[in-house]
């Protein structure tokens, strides 16, 4: 069986690397937290992996705006770097706050129609502020909008929780809400139990079109606002002494779909 090694961006205010190792792990993984100032220094050690990720947490404190710093040193010191590691057919998995990094420097959605995002500024979407005005953190139910993304199971609805002040995807004009539609790059959408898009707190943050994650045009890159890897146990849920029969927690699809995937392909 082909080893799969997945490596877990660490920096300076990310609080959810050891908890994504820990998923990545229990999915069959070699994981390993590594600081984003070891990869700038040796870029090439990216080879080594087939998964990277983006964990959440408050990188940098999220000055500025959540994510931004982390993002602008992703654009500047590894960018071509990050898009070889897609090109070579890898994962990249941006949870939260690396969902807010992978926006905000301009790899998801990622091009289309041709053309090419060059820099954030340029970039159809943007994540921003909840409507609520305050942090959230509660429990939602995902349901899947596409079935190109590997990370994805088609068609399960899945419950995760959220934690976050700055989660609502924001499309910069309604033809570029069109375009991810479109190209289907959206890949989760907020929904109740029974499926329905609906206010909040079913859309927690307000998002447009109740986006809850994004994929790129490979279907190899997801980044999402909730956070699987804090539900990867039966026992995590919050009524978990109600739950019969469940082996592991939704979060675990992510993960164990990563590593197939990689396992099969890479």
């Amino acid at each position: 069986m082909a080893e799969v090694r997945a490596v877990v961006l660490r920096a300076a205010g990310i609080n959810c690397d050891m908890e994504t190792e820990h998923a990545l792990e229990l999915a069959g993984a070699e994981a390993k937290r590594v600081h984003i100032n070891k990869i700038i220094a040796d870029k090439s050690s990216l080879d080594d992996y087939q998964i990277l990720v983006f964990p959440g947490g408050f990188s940098y404190g999220d000055d500025v705006a959540a994510g931004k710093i982390l993002a602008n040193q992703v654009m500047h010191h590894l960018r071509e770097a990050v898009r070889k590691f897609i090109d070579d057919g890898k994962l990249v998995l941006g949870i939260c706050n690396g969902f807010q990094v992978l926006v905000k420097a301009g790899i998801l959605p990622g091009a289309t129609n041709g053309e090419s995002q060059t820099a954030s500024h340029d970039s159809r979407v943007t994540i921003t502020y909840n409507d609520s005005g305050k942090f959230e953190d509660r429990w939602v139910y995902l349901a899947p909008q596409t079935d190109r993304c590997v990370f994805i199971e088609p068609g399960r609805q899945i419950y995760l929780p959220i934690a976050h002040a700055e989660g609502k995807v924001v499309t910069r004009e309604p033809a570029a809400l069109e375009e991810l539609k479109s190209e289907r790059h959206v890949a989760f959408k907020y929904v109740d139990k029974d499926g329905k898009e609906g206010d909040y707190p079913v859309n927690p943050n307000g998002s447009t079109d109740s986006i809850a994650g994004l994929t790129d045009t490979t279907g190899r890159v997801l980044g999402l606002m909730p956070h699987p890897e804090r539900f990867v146990r039966p026992t995590q849920h919050p009524h978990w002494s109600r739950l019969e029969g469940e082996a592991d927690g939704d979060g675990m699809t992510i993960f164990n779909n990563a590593v197939k995937y990689a396992r099969e392909n890479l």
